[in-house]
């Protein structure tokens, strides 16, 4: 979807919640054309003529009355049959046979440590399609590049599924939805066992977000991971602490003998998280735990990252990681924290509108 960048923001945003607004009305633009079966200009119309609200615009869209027709004379008519979804291509490019190859090879050399654990969560924003496909090789040789045993992702897309799907053949990718866009948690298969996988929504989400959980093991040790997108927004604020909750009660959950990491795009602020009490205390932070290292704190950060064309200078921590050590000894120990995706592509952009985040652990043998 385009971004729209001259679009107004609600009341409540400011300047460094106009990324935010613009986002959320992609993914409601995303979310109605994804239950409407219409095209994204057919969403961006009906929900910019019913005040962006999500339960109006879809009735309007169904069940067109004379209230309807006023607004929207122009619209289809009940017997017109709804506009296809855009299709967006990722899999047409003539390089996917020789990308995996590069990245086969590469594994093949790369000497798997045991003692070494890694990981890599990223918003790869599958919401913006320009210059999509450029950008999700871009995304691919970072993941291809560093090859680390699991990876979290957010805003995934089905094309971009596709993309993925095709090229790391050496991953088991298990997805938090099957339309809109999702999460995916991809495991390496030469290291990581997979061994089963929940979905938890949140009841009350207006964005198709949903805890995604995996549990898995890697050297005996077993492993519970999950990811997330939590509510966008400043506006939304008192659902994403709900959903910050839910995800802290999951991992409180998770049998002790077992390690859980949380890797997602939180869209927390600092003082929200103080708002409702802090982690808990067998919760860590894993940038709090490696001594808040400055070079990876932001990962939203408009005055580095130029792709959403954004002046004001906004800097968040969205991205968190969360750990919790298994009981019978800390067998896994996070041990170093770095950003991803920094380099501006050929097509004059990033890889995404985020940094991703690289984190390796140590794994007591």
């Amino acid at each position: 979807m385009e971004r729209k960048r001259g679009l107004e923001t609600g009341p409540e945003a400011g300047p460094e919640d106009g990324y935010p607004e613009v986002k959320r009305r992609s993914v409601l633009c995303a979310y109605f054309s994804t239950v409407a079966g219409c095209d994204v200009a057919v969403a961006l119309r009906y929900l910019g003529n019913h005040a962006w609200d999500m339960e109006r615009a879809l009735n309007a869209y169904f069940e067109p009355g004379a209230a309807a027709a006023e607004v929207c004379p122009d619209l289809r008519s009940p017997e017109t049959p709804p506009a296809p979804v855009p299709c967006v291509d990722l899999t047409s490019d003539d390089t996917a046979e020789s990308s995996t190859c590069r990245s086969s090879t590469s594994e093949n050399l790369q000497k798997e440590d045991g003692s070494v654990f890694s990981f890599i969560t990223w918003n790869i924003d599958g919401l913006d399609l320009n210059n999509l496909l450029e950008r999700a090789q871009g995304v691919w040789a970072s993941l291809a590049l560093y090859s680390p045993d699991v990876i979290f992702l957010q805003e995934v897309i089905p094309p971009y599924y596709s993309f993925l799907k095709k090229r790391a053949r050496n991953y088991e990718i298990i997805r938090g939805n099957e339309e809109g866009y999702f999460t995916a948690i991809m495991l390496k298969k030469s290291r990581v066992k997979f061994k089963s996988q929940e979905i938890i929504r949140f009841p009350n989400t207006q964005m198709m977000r949903n805890l995604l959980c995996v549990n898995a093991s890697v050297s005996g040790n077993e492993l519970c991971l999950m990811t997330s997108h939590l509510e966008s927004t400043r506006g939304h604020a008192k659902e994403r602490l709900n959903q910050l909750k839910m995800v802290l009660k999951k991992i409180q959950e998770a049998p002790e003998s077992a390690t859980v990491i949380f890797a997602g795009d939180t869209n927390l602020r600092d003082h929200e998280v103080t708002k409702c009490g802090g982690l808990p205390s067998n919760i860590s932070d894993v940038w709090e735990l490696l001594g808040k290292p400055e070079h990876c704190q932001y990962t939203w950060d408009t005055q580095a990252n130029s792709n959403l064309g954004i002046r004001a200078v906004s800097k968040h921590r969205f991205d968190r990681v969360f750990f919790r050590a298994a009981a019978e000894g800390g067998h896994i120990a996070p041990q170093s924290l770095d950003l991803l995706g920094v380099e501006k592509l050929d097509c004059g952009r990033f890889p995404s509108d985020h940094w991703g985040l690289l984190c390796t652990l140590d794994v007591i043998l």
